[in-house]
């Protein structure tokens, strides 16, 4: 019983001390994964690198580092390293089959930010729905709507469909189609949106704005209205472009059509 008793004891102390090992280099190791991440992100700012590809680069470098932390933990508890890669292998395949949605996801991650189509603030449309980028993350990108909700887009619907950045160009056109009536004068039409359009101190000067008749409708002589301004005046511009229209084009007694039904009824004779 003795004999048990001291193995017992020299086994807790052999394995004590190898766990004790292992934990101080897991905390320790941590502590400098922490203080390299810090000075990594500081050298990414310094050099004026985007956010986004900051995020990336400090939280890949980290879980890298943290890997071979554990890896020198395992190494000093006496597991050889062979065995623990190929264990990590085969759960890494265990893994990938499970989780094959999230490993695309991770591939688009990785393609985003590489290509870069688009970065933080941007105003974009991507996989069907709209709004400015709030964060890129390795397996999604979140954008806020107009309306203040918050859209969690998968990377590989966006990798996997059309890309609108109306960010990236720092000027945009607004097209607006103007229609009046086939009894209107369209000399005084035209001279009016050009004035409302010159009015607006908004609307660049270059490119030269484009108002001229683009199209003869069922019911409509349809001007085409397209004036150029910065990103950031578009939505501004563009609502009150269309209040002034019907404002002045009231006032210059300028009609504006809208889709109208004729009803004609045909009366039968008595003896029919």
């Amino acid at each position: 019983m003795d004999k048990l008793g001291q193995t017992i004891i020299d086994l807790s102390i052999q394995y004590g001390l190898k766990l004790l090992g292992a934990i101080v280099i897991v905390i320790i190791g941590k502590f400098i994964v922490n203080i390299i991440a810090k000075l990594l992100r500081k050298t990414l700012d310094k050099a004026n690198v985007d956010e986004t590809l900051s995020d990336f680069l400090v939280d890949l470098s980290s879980v890298g580092l943290l890997i071979l932390v554990i890896l020198a933990a395992l190494s000093t508890l006496g597991m050889k390293m062979t065995s623990f890669v190929a264990i990590l292998g085969a759960a890494t395949l265990a893994i990938g089959l499970a989780l094959q949605s999230n490993l695309s996801n991770l591939g688009a991650g990785v393609l985003i930010m590489l290509l870069r189509p688009f970065k933080l603030n941007d105003f974009v449309q991507i996989a069907g729905v709209s709004g400015t980028v709030e964060k890129i993350s390795i397996f999604s990108t979140i954008l806020k709507t107009p309306d203040n909700r918050s859209i969690i887009v998968p990377n590989s619907k966006i990798i996997g469909d059309n890309i609108v950045n109306y960010s990236v160009k720092d000027t945009r056109r607004i097209d607006l189609t103007i229609g009046i009536g086939y009894d209107d004068d369209i000399k005084l039409a035209k001279e009016t949106l050009e004035e409302i359009v010159n009015s607006d101190e908004r609307i660049l000067k270059e490119p030269k704005p484009l108002i001229a008749v683009s199209e003869l409708g069922d019911s409509s002589v349809n001007f085409a209205v397209r004036p150029w301004v910065k990103a950031s005046d578009y939505w501004g511009v563009y609502f009150d472009l269309l209040e002034k229209i019907k404002t002045t084009f009231d006032e210059k007694g300028i009609s504006i059509p809208y889709p109208q039904m004729d009803i004609h009824l045909k009366k039968e004779s008595e003896n029919g």
